[in-house]
């Protein structure tokens, strides 16, 4: 099965059509770190991360991993082997953190680019997670929490996700 992200605004899963927004300077085929838009191609997905404290344990059959206050996930170009992984937050990385006060990261998850043998500075934590709004993200896939929940019962662990 495969997540369709066709424009900056529209999300299909088989005959299920989602609003959703990306990254506030649409799409490139040549992603930078901090660029605000989002990677063009077919990827593959990552686990379901989410706030136990704030939901139950959505029905998916995505592994899925609790957020802890300690998980940041690394966008620090000066860390190449840390670079777009998940880390246990220190000062001195730069990184996303991942329990947020705002609900944008109760339910998330990361989008396999530039992910096996990831190249620092090409972009890091691309994710599919909340809005409330559809305001653009920095280069990351939102969607409202009704129509994650639903993506979430379609899609598989081996899934993908193309992005035009």
């Amino acid at each position: 099965m495969t997540i369709l992200v066709k424009n900056k605004h529209t999300l299909q899963i088989d005959e299920f059509i989602f609003t959703c927004c990306i990254g506030k300077k649409g799409s490139t085929k040549n992603k930078k770190e901090g660029d605000k838009k989002t990677p063009i191609g077919t990827f593959k997905i990552e686990n379901l991360y989410f706030r136990k404290d704030r939901l139950k344990k959505p029905s998916t059959s995505l592994k899925c991993i609790t957020i802890k206050k300690n998980m940041g996930w690394c966008n620090d170009i000066r860390f190449p082997k840390k670079y777009n992984k998940l880390i246990k937050i220190e000062k001195k990385i730069g990184h996303e953190i991942l329990r947020r006060k705002d609900h944008k990261y109760d339910l998330f998850i990361p989008i396999k680019y530039n992910f096996e043998k990831p190249i620092a500075g090409l972009g890091s934590c691309i994710f599919i997670h909340l809005t409330k709004d559809f305001k653009p993200t920095a280069g990351c896939i939102a969607l409202k929490k009704k129509d994650f929940l639903i993506l979430l019962k379609l899609i598989k662990r081996n899934s993908k996700i193309k992005i035009f």
